[in-house]
């Protein structure tokens, strides 16, 4: 294995936590390489950042793949190509089934824009606006074949205002999302993380 760490990067939309990635490692805080970017949508945004960087890209059309399994067996190629060992989701819409999970086991992270296990799925924000909760925020956790349902590695807390709209609510969140994600991904990097159960422990710095 690689002395630094390989990420594979998985996108649907504009990318603002691939650039929070991506900024942590140009700035030294982070110890790891994106070695690609890839895109079920050709009009990513996140493609465009990941090219400004001199990020290896690929666009995969979920559309021309026969089914769930199939689209992921064709990204667990092209992740293994590029040497990848740890995949991130940042903002894929879709579903990850087995063929990733089991290519990289405990080696795929998701990020959350709620308190899981709290408003798991899609509209998280609107959830949490509709349930009148006075506290959100934002998880980073491990995939598991569920939805939103993997073990937690660090949750950021967000207070709800009371004139807050989602497009409010969510640009307070993303900011949390931007500091916690690359900290999840470094101690991924530094060998800190360990799976027990549920429980994600993280082993202290040492002396």
């Amino acid at each position: 294995m690689s002395d630094i760490l390989k990420i594979g990067v998985l996108v649907s939309g504009s990318g603002s936590n691939l650039q929070a990635i991506i900024d942590r490692i140009e700035d030294g805080t982070l110890t790891a390489k994106v070695a690609c970017v890839i895109s079920n949508k050709a009009d990513a945004y996140a493609l465009e950042r990941a090219k400004r960087h001199g990020i290896a890209t690929h666009v995969l059309d979920h559309r021309s793949h026969a089914g769930r399994e199939a689209y992921d067996a064709a990204l667990v190629e092209l992740l293994r190509s590029h040497g990848v060992q740890l995949v991130v989701l940042a903002g894929f819409m879709r579903i990850v089934t087995p063929v990733l999970l089991e290519a990289f086991p405990h080696a795929v992270m998701n990020i959350h824009p709620a308190l899981l296990p709290a408003f798991p799925g899609l509209h998280a924000q609107h959830q949490s606006l509709q349930y009148g909760v006075k506290i959100t925020g934002c998880t980073v956790h491990f995939v598991d074949e569920g939805t939103d349902t993997g073990p937690i590695i660090i949750q950021a807390a967000v207070p709800v205002m009371e004139d807050d709209t989602e497009d409010s609510l969510s640009a307070r969140i993303q900011v949390e999302e931007h500091r916690i994600y690359p900290e999840a991904v470094r101690l991924f990097a530094d060998g800190r993380l360990t799976i027990n159960g549920r429980r994600v422990v993280i082993a202290p710095l040492e002396p």
